[in-house]
């Protein structure tokens, strides 16, 4: 029996998972909520490294490993990889490709959390949509500033900083609302493609808001790579036995 493990935590990866049977594990890190929909096992947590990885695919008889993390997860990519070659197992990846700069938008790209903070210094209204990094610097925050942070799950923010827990995909009329009510003058973001995030930037766009985007990590080759889930799908359903592919998601 072929067994797939797919490392996830995207909303990629649970498109696919929702389409894999029982014989078949879908790989958390533990941050957020763990689907209950799901046909296939879920385990969540790290391995201990490639090594560690490695012998969990040895051990758990794995046949493919398909690594669709997210864009920025480039630490588990990388163990991914070098686990795939330790077990001698295949790894395939779905590579989301990055948004692309349309005309009217205002882009600055950014190295890291320093060049970030010097190039938000002007401004009053920052939007983050960094995940959970900016909850580490809440101390840090100048007086002239107030930030607005949204991630996965709720926060307790302070004085300077108002916590948005939540997850997309987010509709094109609440972020105009929220950047309205919020008073947004600079959005900070990963360039993570896809469409579940990418209504901050059409609004960013419209009222001619600057975004700051973190450049995006280098990533490993793997033994095969994707654009999309669909494609990743159709490879999976001639890879795997009929039977092991469930034909349509739960309901």
């Amino acid at each position: 029996m072929k067994r797939v493990l797919l490392l996830g935590g995207t909303g990629d990866a649970l498109v696919i998972a929702r389409r894999l049977g029982p014989a078949h594990v879908y790989s958390l890190a533990g941050l957020g909520r763990v689907p209950a929909d799901l046909q296939c096992e879920v385990r969540v947590g790290g391995y201990g490294g490639a090594q560690g990885l490695a012998d969990f695919v040895r051990a758990q008889g794995i046949g493919l490993m398909l690594d669709a993390t997210h864009p920025y997860a480039a630490q588990m990519s990388r163990n991914v990889s070098e686990a795939s070659a330790r077990a001698n197992v295949p790894c395939w990846a779905i590579r989301r490709a990055a948004w692309q700069p349309q005309p009217g938008d205002d882009w600055r790209d950014a190295a890291g959390w320093s060049d970030i903070v010097a190039q938000i210094a002007p401004y009053r209204r920052p939007l983050w949509t960094l995940g959970r990094e900016p909850l580490a610097h809440l101390d840090d925050i100048p007086p002239s500033q107030h930030w607005t942070i949204r991630c996965l799950d709720p926060h307790p923010g302070n004085a300077s900083a108002t916590i948005i827990g939540a997850r997309g995909p987010f509709s094109v009329d609440g972020e105009r609302a929220l950047f309205t009510e919020r008073r947004i003058d600079v959005v900070i973001s990963k360039n993570s493609g896809g469409g579940a995030t990418e209504a901050k930037l059409a609004v960013a766009r419209e009222l001619h808001v600057p975004v700051v985007l973190l450049k995006r990590p280098a990533l490993p080759p793997a033994t095969r790579e994707f654009d999309d889930t669909a494609s990743a799908l159709q490879a999976l359903a001639q890879w795997l036995h009929p039977d092991q592919l469930l034909t349509k998601a739960p309901v």
